[in-house]
């Protein structure tokens, strides 16, 4: 029989008996259960989460060996939710996961945010009409909103909160006339560091055109760490947090930490001069 007490009893310490609890009843949605994703639910999992909405209309692939969690030979072409969904329930198997095989759009977004806690953001970074559908509906429903991005060997991570600074004012998508220049804003404004493309050794395979690029599962490993900090500090309401306009990005390549700060998101000139600077590199 499974025994949810002792099963995470080496969280206590770090955790008391009563936040466990709390943790135990709090419900998490995760769009996207590729890269970070998945190892969103499983770190989640593994804490002691155990109440899930997790969402992605994609197959595992080959190519998704070197980073995904649930990456494997004997599980290519079998739905990323139902493989992640096992795994998580393979941690503990008392866990209440509701699957969105279709991925989010507006017919299920009400559905998929129905009770939750936190959304934690694992969707494709190209997949922005997504994006902006789940930050939208998050921020009206108050629900705090934490993305955690993979950038070489490093992790970017923007946090946004209710009644703090929200997603639109910080990234200032409505300015964008195309998806393209959305997608600039959401780089620079998720890095404004830039630390990552300092050492990206074949630019050429980063093409912003193909809607690809390459990433590395050491980078996918600390989004999920410094994430899940993140959800703990939010649902046991201790610890401060770093929310917009401040974020974090940690580099393990360059031996940095950095917590930037844009006091008026994109709007600002130093951000617009980003921005400026980002597009002339990838757009070709």
């Amino acid at each position: 029989m499974f025994d949810y007490h002792n099963a995470f009893s080496r969280n206590i310490g770090w955790i008391t008996p009563a936040e466990q609890d709390i943790i135990k009843s709090k419900k998490i949605a995760i769009a996207g259960m590729g890269g970070v994703g998945g190892e969103h639910l499983v770190t989640l999992s593994r804490l002691g989460f155990q109440h899930f909405h997790i969402a992605d209309f994609d197959i595992f692939e080959e190519h998704n060996f070197n980073r995904q969690a649930g990456a494997y030979v004997d599980t290519i072409n079998q739905a990323k939710t139902q493989v992640m969904g096992d795994m998580a329930s393979n941690i503990n198997p008392d866990s209440d996961i509701k699957q969105f095989e279709q991925g989010i759009n507006e017919h299920n977004i009400d559905d998929f945010l129905d009770g939750v806690d936190v959304y934690v953001d694992s969707l494709d970074f190209f997949a922005m009409e997504a994006r902006e559908l789940v930050f939208a509906a998050c921020t009206h429903k108050k629900i705090p909103i934490v993305t955690a991005a993979p950038l070489g060997m490093g992790c970017a991570i923007l946090t946004f909160l209710p009644n703090k600074m929200n997603y639109e004012t910080y990234f200032d998508f409505r300015s964008c006339a195309t998806k393209s220049d959305k997608l600039i804003k959401f780089m620079v404004g998720l890095a404004p560091s830039l630390l990552q493309t300092k050492y990206l050794v074949m630019p050429e395979q980063a093409d912003f055109n193909a809607e690809k690029g390459p990433s590395l599962a050491v980078a996918v490993k600390l989004c999920a760490s410094l994430a899940q900090t993140t959800v703990l500090k939010i649902v046991l309401s201790r610890g401060d947090i770093v929310c917009a306009p401040r974020g974090l990005h940690v580099d393990g390549y360059l031996n940095k930490a950095v917590t930037t700060y844009c006091p008026f998101g994109n709007r600002g000139w130093i951000q617009k001069m980003k921005f400026f600077i980002a597009k002339k590199i990838v757009i070709k």
